[in-house]
């Protein structure tokens, strides 16, 4: 078996995992709507970021205080980048709430599943199967029926939409970025650089960044510990076995489960919602089909490749 052969299979190995990693990362997301919300009726998005972010890298920081040695100087100025568009998502989603319902926001905030293939097909030059844009447009119109009661074009709308190119040039920069580097030290630098541009967004606002009742601060050590530092490395280290569509798509699923436990607290699902979670599963069910069936030729033609013995030891 050749070394390129013995990769391939390795990250063929680590799919399954990555996806379901990814799909539970999902539904943590999913289940802090409530949470965040309640924190920020109590302080400023910005401040409430900014102390998330910090928690989260106090945390990773704590687990491993080396872990930024692991990357070179062009390692840490990549986590910056990622960390800017991450903070940029971040901020823009909280401003453009101001503006618009979070309905609304939360559609359009979706529709980094768009920009996602777009930026890997149009920046990366990468070619995306049909089953891949079949599973995108599937993924929309789940999300649109998930979540739209109503909808126009505004200034909230403009700054939503931003939030979601940023939220796609994260994931698509992770993908590229992440191979051959530590994912746990690409994520530390990631959230350090988080919390200092959030921080430095929440000065307008008298810098509010400290909790200010047990309940933001539950809100915040929730979401720092496990929807921040946990999730986003399980994230970076799933794209290391899986595409970036791939991960933008199981992505999908948080509204699904925000769906699902406001459900089980009382609110009520209709039709047109539970359709839409239905083409959401479905849309992550088409892409999947269509990595496989990428998969099986390309694994074909290696196994068929001759092995190389002219550097192996032996009699």
């Amino acid at each position: 078996m050749t070394p390129s052969h013995d990769v391939t299979a390795s990250r063929r190995r680590g799919t399954a995992p990555a996806l379901l990693l990814m799909v539970a990362v999902a539904a943590v997301w999913g289940s802090t709507f409530v949470v965040i919300q309640d924190a920020v009726d109590r302080m400023p998005a910005s401040g409430f970021n900014t102390a998330r972010f910090a928690v989260a890298a106090l945390v990773l920081v704590a687990l491993r205080p080396r872990s930024l040695l692991a990357l070179d100087r062009g390692g840490v100025l990549r986590g910056v980048l990622l960390g800017a568009a991450l903070a940029a998502t971040y901020l823009l989603q909280a401003y453009g709430l101001q503006h618009t319902s979070s309905t609304v926001s939360a559609f359009i905030t979706g529709m980094f599943v768009v920009f996602t293939p777009l930026i890997s097909a149009v920046v990366l030059r990468k070619r995306l199967a049909a089953t891949t844009w079949a599973g995108t447009g599937l993924a929309v119109v789940g999300l649109a029926l998930l979540t739209l009661r109503g909808f126009a074009i505004g200034y909230g709308e403009v700054l939503t939409l931003l939030c979601a190119f940023c939220l796609a040039l994260q994931i698509v920069g992770t993908g590229e970025w992440v191979t051959g580097r530590d994912p746990y030290a690409l994520v530390v630098v990631q959230l350090l650089t988080v919390t200092v541009l959030c921080g430095a967004a929440s000065v307008p606002d008298g810098f509010r960044v400290v909790p200010p009742d047990a309940s933001a601060w539950f809100g915040v050590l929730m979401t720092g510990v496990l929807a921040t530092a946990v999730a986003i490395v399980v994230q970076t280290w799933a794209q290391t076995r899986i595409s970036a569509v791939r991960v933008a798509v199981v992505m999908t699923m948080e509204p699904v489960f925000a769906a699902l436990i406001g459900r089980l607290v009382g609110d009520r699902l209709t039709l047109a919602q539970m359709a839409g979670a239905a083409m959401v599963l479905i849309a992550m069910y088409v892409v999947e089909l269509g990595s496989v069936s990428r998969d099986r030729p390309r694994q074909r033609r290696q196994e068929k490749m001759p092995v190389d013995l002219s550097s192996a030891g032996g009699a």
